[in-house]
């Protein structure tokens, strides 16, 4: 089982960025990218029918069809998807669409867009640590990829 980090963004240069950026991550996790709901909808299908767990949705704002705040509330939702921790990294989404993704979707971050390479792989090693504790996942095979001091502390609190 590998826990995956989701990436819905339908402009394929900032898309490919964001993958870029996400590669050190890649030894230890699987990495989906899409570019609209319905393509991570999808990929998440396929996430799962593979054992593997949604992990992190990065997710841009403005998206054809749904909105990736849209997105992101049907994740909370659904109680296969509803454990992900959730990132909007967009630098279109209004108060009225932040508030939104915060009460409805429970949104865990948002990066503005343009992002700083090291905030973004602060946060997705933050918030992966986040859903191992949360879900109480084995962290040894994504260790590597995790804030270890917090996982270690956490495991010694376990025992």
């Amino acid at each position: 089982m590998m826990l995956t980090i989701l990436v819905l963004e339908d402009e394929d240069d900032v898309r490919h960025e964001l993958e870029r950026d996400l590669d050190p991550f890649a030894s230890a996790v699987r990495i989906e990218a899409a570019s609209d709901a319905d393509d991570a909808w999808a990929a998440i299908e396929d996430v799962l029918a593979d054992g593997d767990r949604l992990a992190l949705v990065l997710a841009d704002h403005r998206l054809p069809g749904r909105t990736g705040v849209d997105f992101l509330v049907e994740v909370a939702r659904d109680p296969r998807t509803r454990g992900a921790r959730t990132v909007l990294v967009t630098g279109q989404a209004g108060q009225a669409d932040t508030v939104r993704a915060l009460n409805d979707a429970g949104l865990d971050h948002y990066i503005a867009k343009p992002w700083d390479p090291r905030e973004l792989a602060a946060v997705v090693r933050d918030q992966l640590t986040e859903y191992v504790l949360d879900q109480e996942a084995d962290p040894l095979p994504v260790l590597p990829v995790l804030d270890e001091v917090r996982v270690m502390e956490a495991l010694r609190h376990r025992s």
